[in-house]
């Protein structure tokens, strides 16, 4: 079986390229990339031992993406391309709406043109906003407070109605929590452009010495040490998260929706205890005013995705912090270094 991976060169989505080989899927890779290395490949293939078909092209350009999706003969898109920084979508929204929804609804033209008809699409638990209750289960009521978070909210209206128009279409929405960690080889992890818009490169950058501080963003919510809770959850576990779902719903049509979390959440204090814990040393910090749009504790229900798809996150704490350092201190610029 070959599916193509928009978004293939990116943290989460070269490493369900990896989860997708090991389970005997081929994954072709569409990357534009804006924001990936093509360096991505060559740890890929020292991962797996087999080199990745790439396409370099954009999901908007709809004549490139037909040819791509008929001369792969792919029978599924697994869908990563998309911007995803909350604070930049709050100042750019248009260019959040237009990447992230315009994008993606071409994509799905030219997927309907070609007659491919399963997609497993990145969303996010942005989706659910500030938490009406904890944890938070796949009922709980829609109300992103970010463009980011609305884009994601967008697309899975747009996915939920192309299954009601289409009777033969099958769409799965994976809400993650907070991706973090790296592969255990060292040879692949997360590497943002500019300043980390998440905690853990944040932290990672501070311990290898790139940035003199991590910012811990308010110290007075009603949380055990008074910094935000999330439920971040391995991106290794992340991407078998996603064979999970489309090996259990490849032959099925309709939507789906399931959280990708571990049900326990962390708080800021404790992921830098943790981190300085794996570097073996202290990482400095600093308490600074809370950021608009910050909720105080976040955490996943992910019954449904246990009992439904036998998934379970079985990566630690530990396994994050160690393997995240383990990929620091090899690739301490990123791999354009």
């Amino acid at each position: 079986m070959r599916v193509l991976v928009t978004g293939g060169m990116g943290y989460i989505g070269s490493h369900t390229c990896i989860a997708l080989y090991n389970a005997g899927i081929t994954p072709i890779i569409y990357d534009n990339l804006s924001n990936a290395s093509i360096r991505v490949l060559d740890q890929l293939e020292k991962v797996t031992g087999s080199r990745f078909e790439f396409i370099l092209g954009d999901i908007q350009d709809q004549q490139q993406f037909k040819l791509a999706l008929m001369q792969s003969k792919v029978s599924a898109v697994f869908h990563f391309a998309a911007l995803k920084a909350v604070g930049e979508s709050t100042q750019q929204p248009l260019y959040y709406y237009q990447n992230n929804v315009s994008a993606t609804i071409a994509m799905l033209q030219s997927m309907q043109q070609c007659n491919i008809n399963h997609i497993v699409f990145s969303s996010s638990a942005t989706v659910y906003g500030e938490p009406e209750y904890l944890p938070i289960d796949e009922a709980h009521p829609i109300r992103a407070n970010n463009p980011y978070g609305w884009s994601k909210v967008m697309l899975e209206q747009v996915l939920h109605d192309l299954c009601i128009a289409n009777p033969q279409f099958m769409a799965i929405a994976l809400r993650y929590f907070n991706p973090v960690g790296a592969h255990e080889s060292g040879w692949l992890g997360e590497s943002p452009n500019g300043i980390p818009n998440n905690l853990m490169p944040f932290i990672a950058q501070t311990a290898v010495g790139k940035r003199n501080v991590v910012s811990i963003y308010g110290d007075d919510y009603a949380t055990k040490d008074g910094t935000g809770v999330r439920d971040y959850i391995h991106v290794q576990d992340l991407a078998k998260g996603h064979v999970a779902a489309f090996m259990h719903h490849k032959h099925d049509t309709g939507y789906h929706r399931y959280n990708l979390g571990t049900g326990r959440g962390y708080s800021v204090l404790e992921m830098i205890n943790a981190f300085s814990a794996s570097a073996n040393i202290t990482i400095p910090y600093k308490i600074a005013p809370r950021r608009t749009g910050d909720i105080a504790c976040n955490y996943a229900d992910a019954t449904k995705a246990q009992q439904k798809l036998g998934w379970y996150a079985v990566k630690t704490l530990s396994d994050m912090t160690n393997d995240t350092w383990r990929w620091q201190t090899n690739y301490p610029n990123g791999l354009e270094s």
